[in-house]
């Protein structure tokens, strides 16, 4: 085995300053390694019972995330880690939680825990020092889970718009084909048309009696499918005895209301040659209209996503503090949740105070209290729940609670929701980072959120001051 000296110790910056007698203690209490480049020196899942301080080479450390290994850290001879990785004293780790690995030939000494506490008799100094490189590792580490965890957000949203987006986008691309049909069918059937001898007074009765059903089907109750198969039935009967076989004629004078008797009034107002004629022709009329308004609700199902994601983000808005609609912050982030809401077929019961006053806060960040809120209770539910939002206010605050009946937390771990880290989702579903920065958001507004859960209801209750603070605090 190579000779390890103190001289090579001192080239180590958390032990540059010990004395010889000290460092001579560690080699005698430590076992030498080398690893080689790619070579594993920690991995997932093993016990954590060693400190290994870096005579050179360089570690970067991967942490184990939902089955894939993300990058966080690279220990190395700085004045960051301080040439020490691995367990430090007072650290709670038991196992490791991610793979690191060698990267050039790395050469190490491991102390076993079993010798921290003679190491501290030996020199408290240098312990206090080993905890405060632990303190900053512990520091980069959350910044580096709060950086992903909000990047998993992000790219979970964006699954869910992008699936949103898909369905009017599809159903754009279908509608402008079939539109296509029926403009190129409609030289055609315009051509029949004026072989009928059609009087303008003829065109100007079906025009006004179109508009009629248009406008009628506005405030018209929806009828039941069985009540629209039989309407349907009676006008394919009626048809069929006037000459006209085409199923799909009837399917649309059925779905726009016309009724037998309305068919009739046509029929003996240009008699039955005038009236083969005109109803291909009205046919394509009609079902072109609705291919025009089904279009419109496709366009305008995108514009609405589109201006939910901007006002969600606040693209076109400083990250000032500014006046926050809250209710129009919740209805954008339940437009952008609408892929789960359906999976689940949850129901969303709003009671919204009318009168609530817009308050004064970060709106992107508080966009991220409801976005997390809302999405923990999605989980929380199975198929058919309920998610009940209520809003309401005093002078001073506005408060805002979110609440489902799913199965609720178990009184044991409630008290530990907001602790970094922890997460009641199953392994490789959470990371515990989300309530922990909803906790962070809300303080920072000088606001307040308290949890009650029991079996069948749990209850975020958020309240956050109306008016504007003199000073937010820092996350």
């Amino acid at each position: 085995m190579q000779s390890i000296t103190i001289e090579d110790l001192k080239a180590v910056i958390a032990l540059s300053d010990l004395p010889d007698e000290h460092l001579q203690w560690i080699l005698d209490h430590s076992t030498y390694k080398v690893f080689s480049d790619g070579e594993i020196i920690g991995k997932y899942g093993d016990p954590a019972d060693v400190m290994w301080i870096m005579l050179s080479g360089k570690v970067p450390f991967y942490m184990y995330i939902k089955g894939r290994q993300v990058y966080y850290f690279t220990f190395e001879n700085d004045h960051v880690s301080g040439g020490i990785g691995g367990l430090l004293p007072y650290s709670r780790m038991e196992t490791f939680p991610g793979f690191a690995y060698a990267s050039g030939e790395v050469k190490t000494l491991s102390i076993h825990k079993n010798y921290f506490q003679d190491l501290e008799r030996l020199n408290p100094e240098f312990v206090r020092r080993l905890v405060s490189y632990m303190t900053e590792r512990a520091r980069i580490f959350a910044t580096r889970q709060l950086q992903y965890e909000k990047v998993t957000a992000l790219g979970n949203l964006a699954a869910g718009v992008a699936h949103e987006l898909n369905n009017p986008a599809a159903a754009i691309n279908r509608i402008s084909n079939e539109l296509y049909k029926r403009l190129s069918r409609n030289y055609e059937l315009t051509k029949l048309l004026l072989r009928s001898n059609l009087t303008p007074e003829h065109i100007q009765n079906i025009h006004a009696l179109v508009e009629r059903k248009e406008i009628g089907a506005n405030g018209k109750l929806k009828l039941s499918t069985l009540q629209r198969m039989e309407n349907e039935d009676k006008v394919a009967e009626w048809l069929e005895t006037h000459g006209v076989t085409d199923r799909e004629i009837a399917e649309t004078f059925a779905e726009f209301g016309f009724s037998p008797e309305e068919l009739v009034n046509i029929y003996n107002n240009m008699g039955q040659h005038a009236f083969i004629l005109v109803v291909p022709w009205l046919e394509n009329l009609l079902s072109s209209s609705k291919i025009v308004k089904d279009l419109d609700d496709a366009s305008s199902r995108i514009s609405k996503l589109v201006g939910s994601i901007k006002s969600h983000v606040r693209m076109d808005r400083s990250n000032d503090l500014q006046a926050t609609d809250i209710h129009q912050d919740i209805e954008n982030t339940l437009t952008l949740f609408g892929f789960k809401l359906r999976e689940k077929n949850i129901k969303v019961i709003k009671n919204f105070c009318s009168d609530l006053p817009d308050v004064y806060a970060y709106g992107g960040e508080l966009n991220q209290v409801w976005t997390n809120l809302i999405d923990n209770a999605i989980y929380a539910l199975d198929k058919n729940g309920e998610l009940t939002i209520e809003t309401t206010h005093n002078d001073k605050d506005v408060m805002v609670c979110i609440r489902d009946n799913g199965a609720g937390i178990p009184k044991a771990i409630i008290s530990r929701v907001f602790d970094p880290f922890f997460t009641t989702k199953k392994v490789g579903e959470g990371t515990g980072i989300g309530l922990d920065i909803v906790l962070r958001i809300v303080n920072r507004h000088h606001g307040d959120i308290k949890i009650e859960s029991e079996p069948g209801k749990t209850e975020f209750s958020v309240c956050i001051p109306i008016g504007p603070t003199s000073e937010i605090s820092e996350i």
